[in-house]
Parts: structure tokens; C-alpha cells; sequence
């Protein structure tokens, strides 16, 4: 499987499925998903994002918009 690239600077809108059974990460040209084993309290799916782009893609990345929302706008960070 060919893994996604990133350029910095670069913000993507995807979708988070919290409280599912494996963490991934899903992009394609529709819709990009991102499915989280962590629960949305305490902010904890928000990070668990954040750890799940440093580790599968090696970047950083920053939520911009939609903190407390299934859909988000993230900016790929150096």
C-alpha cells in the first residue's frame, strides 16, 4: 500500500470515527476517515490523532477548526 504524502502547510478536512475497534487512518480522493479507538472525552480522540499522523505519516499536524467536532480541518506542522 502507497502511503499518502504531505506537504507542510498543507490543511485536509476529515471525518473522525471515534470509539472504533482499530486506529487508521483512510484517504481517498471523496473522503478522508480517520478511525480512533479513543473515546471523544477529554480530548482524548483529538490526541490520539495528533499521535496517529506522528507515527503512520512521521508529521505534525494541528486541528484548526472542529475541536469538538466528528469533522476537522488539520494543518500539516514541521
Amino acid at each position: 500500500m502507497k502511503l499518502k504524502t504531505f506537504q507542510i502547510g498543507e490543511i485536509i478536512s476529515i471525518r473522525v470515527k471515534p470509539n472504533s475497534s482499530k486506529s487508521q487512518l483512510i484517504f481517498s480522493n471523496e473522503l478522508n476517515i480517520a478511525y480512533l479507538k479513543s473515546v471523544p472525552i477529554d480530548n482524548k480522540a483529538n490526541e490520539e490523532l495528533v499521535k496517529l499522523f506522528k507515527k503512520d505519516y512521521k508529521v505534525k499536524i494541528e486541528i484548526i477548526s472542529g475541536h469538538t467536532s466528528k469533522s476537522k480541518k488539520i494543518k500539516i506542522t514541521n
